[in-house]
């Protein structure tokens, strides 16, 4: 692939945007090694100083995974901001053209929620770096949260503005939304930007030992837990309607998949809330509700899994638009996003679920097998995003990218 990323023109889409977002998610995939793995007393998260702790006093496996998390959090972190800042400039390009003017005014004027959606896993990612490089950086820990929520906010108001475009838009003028094109779901992009942007905001509710931070926490992220919900469960039914009328559209059929990443940010958000109110506020959690809670989850994730794969398989998806002779679709990158949720989601079941409730023990041959198939998810999605890169990125691919409906 060249160093240099091409200019699209008014070929470029917003979508793209999840090229950012799928590199952002696998840094997140890597990390979970060091969360679940690595021994972390006296916090909630592995930093610096317990890696080389770990790596000094831990054996040639020991040592392995560690080396293979931090490099694969440096590699995909280093593509997540890449691409982050190529989509900034072309979304800035992109903004003064014919096509733009064209999109804002269609069904897919919520495709540039993409932006804040990367925008916040880009901060999210930056943490990473910071707890995984960064040596210290728990001893200044509590002046990052306050940073870390007003950046979460302030994405969030983007968020907020985009959405209040569209919905001024169809809502007040009326007649600027079709439901036959909306044979799909991807209207639930704003309700995964809020959901991102959420999960950003409970960080501190789990990570925070004042009280204060934590409150303040806890309820922003209510906030955006509540709109993403709302607006999810809306986006859902009006896309299912359109699909049973008129069936699911070739090139968005992706996002029938975008529920499994939302559920996996959404529970991680709940999560860190629960965490905050038990250490702050005495609110106690059985590990067998968090067993329910999570395998519920992953459940219904599994459901459009399998939904969606249908889809995918009936209309002959791979070969149209993921082979080198097929259509260059930005929306392909949304196949990314449902692999590394359900590589992240079975870690946590895996870890605070199954293990927290007792039921398999840490490091046993069935706690070995069962994140084996989030392994094997995380090991697919790194292959899908090297091949979407060379056939969207590689020089030629610019002029051949199309804009998704």
């Amino acid at each position: 692939m060249s160093l240099s990323l091409p200019r699209m023109g008014d070929k470029y889409s917003p979508l793209y945007f999840l090229a950012s977002l799928g590199a952002g998610g696998l840094t997140v995939t890597f990390f979970m090694y060091l969360m679940f793995w690595v021994p972390h007393p006296g916090q909630p998260v592995p930093v610096f100083e317990d890696l080389m702790a770990a790596f000094a006093t831990g054996g040639p496996l020991m040592q392995a995974t560690i080396a293979a998390a931090m490099a694969g959090i440096a590699v995909f972190a280093f593509l997540n901001i890449r691409y982050l800042v190529w989509n900034l400039r072309s979304y800035a390009a992109f903004a003064g053209t014919d096509a733009f003017r064209a999109l804002r005014q269609s069904n897919a004027e919520t495709q540039i929620l993409a932006m804040p959606l990367a925008l916040a896993m880009s901060v999210n990612v930056g943490f990473i770096l910071g707890l995984v490089f960064v040596p210290q950086l728990w001893t200044v820990v509590e002046y990052l949260f306050p940073m870390a929520i007003l950046a979460f906010l302030a994405i969030g108001y983007l968020a907020f503005r985009q959405i209040g475009g569209f919905l001024g838009r169809v809502l007040v003028k009326g007649g600027g939304f079709s439901h036959k094109a909306n044979n799909s779901y991807a209207q639930l992009l704003p309700a995964f930007a809020l959901s991102m942007v959420g999960v950003g905001l409970a960080a501190p509710a789990a990570m925070s030992t004042t009280p204060l931070v934590a409150g303040i926490s806890i309820i922003a992220s209510t906030f955006f837990l509540a709109a993403a919900l709302i607006y999810g469960a809306v986006a859902l039914v009006l896309g299912v309607h359109a699909m049973m009328e008129h069936g699911a559209a070739e090139e968005a059929a992706p996002t029938l998949m975008v529920v499994i990443p939302i559920l996996t940010v959404l529970g991680i958000l709940m999560l860190r809330q629960e965490h905050g109110l038990h250490v702050h506020f005495g609110v106690e959690g059985a590990a067998g509700d968090t067993l329910a809670f999570l395998g519920s989850l992953l459940s219904v994730q599994v459901l459009f899994l399998m939904l969606g794969l249908l889809v995918l398989n009936g209309q002959d998806y791979a070969r149209k638009y993921l082979s080198a002779g097929g259509k260059r679709s930005p929306g392909s990158y949304a196949l990314v996003c449902p692999g590394v949720a359900l590589s992240v989601m079975l870690h946590f079941f895996v870890n605070k679920g199954l293990v927290g409730a007792g039921i398999i023990a840490q490091f046993g041959i069935a706690y070995w097998g069962l994140t084996a198939i989030a392994l094997g998810f995380q090991v697919a999605m790194i292959a899908l995003v090297f091949w979407l890169n060379r056939l969207h990125f590689a020089p030629e691919a610019g002029a051949r990218a199309i804009p998704a409906e």
